[in-house]
């Protein structure tokens, strides 16, 4: 054996030995283990010395244990140091890129979720699109980090990337310019008297963000609140330990996710602590084909413990647990570990989310009731209301025989449910993708978010939920 080839043996036994297990002389496997690093020393030896241009040692070292890894499932890799450095950066809510969530299929990068408020964001990606080219080079071949690492770059420079959207759709080129992502995580506001909380993704600051918005739409309306929309549409997921404890928010107790290992003894259970920060309130949560990993978690907890009603369409379906295994002195490695189970059982991966009310993201639009209908009011010598006190002053309402103006809610006409106005043609006026997606709080010309038809059903279904509660407690 040449030292090449003694030096790759020698350091992918001690790869082995520092993540997952030294290879032991009383291995059942022990000799076929040492043939199979004899061929991997084999292709080292030949590929350093022979390949048309050098590579170094590292180089092809790393290659070939992120290989390895994304050979198992597409959410292990190798993390080198600056990656590693990256993804502790990004856990923390801050990190610097066009602020996409991505994933690997079929040698092509797929969008997950833009991230609120960020570039790819602002340049209409939307989930489900494949990017096929980064700056007119084909990422087909690359790995998920290395075409990640691509997408990175000095702030405020530019990259052009090639989308392809949609089976029969031609790709075309978004011109994005680099920034830092600071991600605030949760975001708020009131919808008449429903709270609204949207989670953008599960980080560090996620759960004191969620505490934050609860406490505000609590005290500005009181008594007055009839419930909540939690919005995990497009949420990639993010930190387990803050999915759950956000579940752990809205329940009082029970089990809010299990792990299952390789190994039953490593399977691992967490379970909700009493108190219910929304007072059990009604709560419908927004999901949708974006929405994945801790964000199902939070969705599948509240469907089982009937907590919450889910509304949306089916979510992502990445069910699976990854841990992040520190290599001293070089990164980390990212190994899939356990799969997540919900409550009553359920694993998500593959399948995802179920919503119990189906709804798909759609446009909006009055329609004109042409010539408006009579009333009995109208009529000549109509018999008076003799329960209501009519002011005499006040004249009959005139029969009305003119055409609706266009847009105006005429007779028959159906305005928005949430009383806020859509664009002619039912498209958010800020530039957003239309995939149902709330624009983040963004105003549009008319200083209102642009119409979000799946948030006007959750908005419906809590006032629903409220009258009806109101009407059977005074029976």
């Amino acid at each position: 054996m040449s030292m090449i080839k003694r030096a790759a043996y020698a350091a992918a036994l001690v790869f082995m030995g520092a993540g997952i297990g030294a290879v032991t002389a009383a291995g059942p496997n022990t000799s076929e283990t040492y043939r199979q690093l004899n061929l991997f020393g084999d292709v080292f030896e030949r590929v350093r010395a022979e390949y048309v241009e050098q590579a170094t040692d590292e180089q092809l070292v790393e290659a070939a244990i992120n290989g390895m890894l994304t050979s198992l499932d597409p959410h292990s890799s190798y993390l080198n140091k600056k990656s590693f450095q990256d993804m502790q950066v990004q856990t923390r809510g801050e990190f610097g890129g066009l602020g996409i969530e991505v994933t690997m299929e079929n040698g092509l990068i797929k969008v997950v979720s833009p991230i609120d408020e960020t570039p790819a964001f602002r340049a209409g990606l939307q989930p489900g699109d494949f990017i096929t080219h980064l700056n007119g080079e084909a990422v087909m071949g690359l790995t998920l980090n290395e075409a990640v690492e691509k997408m990175r770059g000095p702030v405020g420079s530019d990259i052009k990337v090639t989308i392809r959207r949609g089976e029969t759709a031609e790709p075309f080129e978004v011109s994005i310019t680099r920034a830092v992502i600071k991600v605030q995580s949760v975001r708020y506001r009131t919808e008449g008297d429903v709270g609204y909380i949207r989670i953008t993704s599960f980080n560090e600051q996620t759960q004191a963000g969620l505490e934050k918005a609860i406490t505000s739409l609590q005290q500005e309306q009181g008594n007055k609140l009839k419930g909540y929309v939690l919005d995990l549409r497009n949420n990639p997921g993010g930190l387990l330990d803050q999915a759950v404890s956000v579940s752990d928010t809205f329940l009082e107790k029970g089990e809010i996710v299990s792990t299952r290992g390789r190994k039953t003894e490593e399977g691992t259970r967490y379970n909700a602590k009493p108190g219910d920060m929304t007072k059990g309130l009604p709560v419908v949560v927004l999901i949708n084909g974006g929405s994945a990993s801790a964000s199902e978690i939070v969705a599948g907890a509240l469907q089982d413990h009937k907590r919450a009603i889910v509304l949306g369409t089916q979510t992502f379906g990445k069910g699976s647990v990854q841990t992040i295994i520190p290599l001293p002195g070089h990164g980390a490695m990212r190994l899939t570990t356990a799969r997540y189970y919900t409550p009553s059982g359920r694993s998500i991966q593959q399948l995802g989310i179920t919503p119990d009310i189906e709804v798909h993201p759609a446009k909006l639009e009055e329609l004109d009731a042409g010539q408006a209908r009579r009333r009995e009011a109208d009529l000549r010598g109509s018999l008076r209301n003799d329960t209501v006190k009519q002011d005499p002053s006040k004249p009959k309402p005139a029969t009305t025989t003119q055409p609706a103006a266009p847009g105006a809610p005429g007779a028959g006409a159906t305005p928005p449910a949430n009383g806020v106005n859509a664009p002619a043609n039912g498209a958010p006026t800020n530039g957003a993708p239309t995939n149902g997606a709330p624009a983040n709080g963004a105003a549009s010309n008319d200083n209102k978010p642009p119409f979000d038809f799946q948030l006007s059903r959750a908005l419906d279904l809590l006032r629903g939920v409220a009258l009806f509660q109101a009407r059977a407690s005074t029976n």
